[in-house]
């Protein structure tokens, strides 16, 4: 029968508190997250389900809530542990990483108002526009989180400043060939959402500001 990963399918898929999911759970979102798909064999034949979906999900820092630097050795273990049930692999096929800190009661309290969904929700439907216009004639690609590594390099080339930083941030980081990628097609779509035929320097680097947990100290 078909899992949560294939219901999900060309929707989303939230996991509430992360790590205490169970590794091997974990992991199996690992082929999903790449390829579209879930293959699943048995002695006597194997299925394979669609399970292309948005991944959403959270975790504390620590088991306790807090990242744990303030507290003893101990405790920075164990809070170093209890992010590490969370794999590598896994972490570099998520695009965005988000750090959510406490709001100050001067921010709740404000009565600024703040942007309103219905204009973000135009401009995000101006840049899918870009982008069904740009994979017009390729089967099976609508959007720059489906490109391929060809297409990749075909569609999101850099400045001289915008290869210059990526670079670094790739030494300094030690980031994977395929988070290299992910940075790339995150870029191409803060760019669309500006409406920008090239993607420039400021684009990367906030794409590579969403790779937070790839970080050491994270």
């Amino acid at each position: 029968m078909p899992g949560e990963i294939s219901l999900a399918h060309n929707g989303v898929l939230f996991l509430d508190e992360l790590p205490e999911f169970r590794r091997n759970a974990l992991e199996v979102l690992r082929q999903p997250l790449e390829d579209g798909y879930v293959s699943i064999a048995r002695a006597r034949m194997s299925v394979t389900y669609p399970s292309r979906f948005m991944l959403v999900a959270s975790m504390n820092p620590s088991s306790k809530g807090g990242w744990g630097n303030d507290g003893t050795e101990e405790e920075k273990k164990l809070a170093k542990k209890y992010r590490a049930r969370v794999s590598g692999p896994l972490l570099d096929r998520i695009d965005l990483h988000i750090e959510v800190h406490k709001v100050p009661f001067d921010e709740l309290s404000t009565r600024r108002v703040a942007e309103s969904s219905s204009v973000i929700r135009e401009r995000v439907v101006r840049a899918r526009q870009i982008q069904e216009r740009r994979f017009l004639g390729m089967p099976g690609i609508y959007s720059n989180a489906q490109m391929h590594t060809r297409l990749v390099r075909r569609m999101c080339r850099l400045d001289d400043s915008g290869l210059t930083i990526l670079k670094t941030a790739m030494q300094r980081m030690g980031l994977s060939a395929r988070a290299y990628d992910r940075i790339l097609k995150v870029a191409r779509s803060i760019a669309d959402l500006e409406q920008s035929e090239a993607i420039k320097a400021y684009h990367v680097s906030e794409a590579i500001q969403y790779r937070s947990l790839d970080r050491e100290d994270w």
